[in-house]
């Protein structure tokens, strides 16, 4: 099928929820995408952090191929063991208490917002109240929604769900005034992935951390974008002052197929018991034997210390780029602000020049490539970035 007839059946058929790029991907290997024209793409983007460890990765392929063979779906009113040794292995590489397997990053915020409110419900709060920041985005459904605020703001959707309080994404004292006796959480990324790569500062997470202890309250990060490896170590709070009591995580669990998880730790992990939540899906054969097969190759101290290296190497290089402001971020998490030049313009043109890259706003582009590349992949990108912005 030609790509224009493939746009014409999506114009007929598809939710307009999405501005696709005019490109048709058939087949990944690594870092790198080919479309139906056979046209070959360095890929910057992964899915937005999904196939971190890149395209078609040997080792969850196999354990796909296995396990669609063999058992694909029970339901969670039975045992099957890849979703148990999915739990163990987040909750032991991170807080220690139980996780709640989903399919995606919103459910599992989803999951952490009522595990908050009932938290604080046990400890006598009616009308319990969780504090975000500006510039958060934890997802598209109500709950997540309405703790996002940018997207809260559009009123096609309202009435949102009551409760959530917004603070400055750079002021402690701000954060600190807002948390009281009905905070049930102050929840937040490390990172905001979707508004920027803006890192949050260490100043704020640490009074996060102080003012949900002296409350009483729980201190939510939202790791689905930050988490497994992207920052250069396999948790984003790993190199923060801060632990949290709650962490959401997805995208890159699944090595590519959909999964999610809300991880607790000891203090927290029975507030949800049963019938308290639920999903038909999660947990399944198939996506956890995938999600164990991309956490045996992320979780690799050699691979994480190559992330910090090939992050610097890259932020290095768009530092000396001319028509590149600013370059912020983390590992292999990174932004970069334009000068005078068209963010989409730009990714478009890089699309065109076979690099993917993501535009965000007017003038930021950020880079989530698959974390198993090396240093040739860092300075084609380079390559590629540099004749266009010269």
């Amino acid at each position: 099928m030609k790509l224009a007839e493939l746009q014409e059946l999506e114009r007929r058929w598809v939710v307009h929820t999405y501005a696709r790029m005019p490109v048709e991907f058939v087949r990944g290997e690594g870092a790198r995408l080919w479309d139906s024209e056979g046209k070959e793409y360095l890929d910057f983007l992964a899915g937005i952090s999904v196939c971190s460890v890149g395209h078609c990765h040997p080792a969850v392929v196999e354990a796909v191929r296995e396990q669609v063979g063999t058992l694909t779906h029970t339901s969670n009113l039975y045992l099957t063991e890849g979703g148990v040794r999915l739990a163990q292995r987040l909750c032991e590489s991170s807080l220690g208490g139980r996780a709640f397997l989903c399919n995606s990053g919103t459910e599992a915020n989803e999951c952490a917002i009522k595990l908050a409110r009932k938290h604080a419900h046990g400890r006598g709060t009616s009308e319990p109240e969780i504090v975000v920041l500006e510039g958060a985005f934890h997802g598209r459904t109500m709950g997540p929604l309405s703790a996002t605020p940018g997207l809260a703001a559009n009123p096609s959707f309202a009435p949102y769900l009551p409760g959530f309080r917004v603070v400055p994404r750079e002021d402690p004292d701000a954060l600190i005034a807002a948390v009281g006796d009905a905070t049930a959480a102050v929840m937040l990324e490390p990172i905001q992935g979707e508004t920027g790569v803006n890192v949050v500062p260490d100043e704020l997470i640490l009074a996060a951390r102080e003012a949900c202890d002296r409350a009483g309250a729980l201190l939510v990060f939202d790791e689905i974008q930050t988490g497994m490896g992207r920052t250069g170590s396999l948790w984003a709070y790993e190199q923060l002052p801060a632990r949290p009591d709650v962490m959401t995580t997805a995208k890159a669990l699944g090595g590519g197929l959909p999964v999610g998880a809300c991880i607790t730790n000891e203090a927290t992990m029975d507030v949800l018991e049963v019938g308290d939540h639920g999903s038909t899906f999660a947990g399944g054969p198939l996506v956890a034997g995938a999600s164990l097969a991309a956490f045996e190759v992320i979780d690799d101290p050699a691979l994480l210390r190559r992330v910090r290296d090939l992050g610097g190497r890259f932020c290095e290089g768009l530092d000396s780029l001319d028509g590149i402001a600013e370059v912020r971020g983390r590992g292999l998490m990174v932004a970069a602000e334009l000068v005078g030049a068209d963010a989409k313009e730009t990714a478009s043109r890089a699309l065109g020049e076979g690099l993917i890259v993501n535009p965000i706003g007017e003038r930021t582009l950020r880079f989530l490539p698959p974390l198993v590349i090396g240093e040739a992949e860092v300075d084609e990108a380079l390559g590629i970035l540099g004749r266009m912005l010269d």
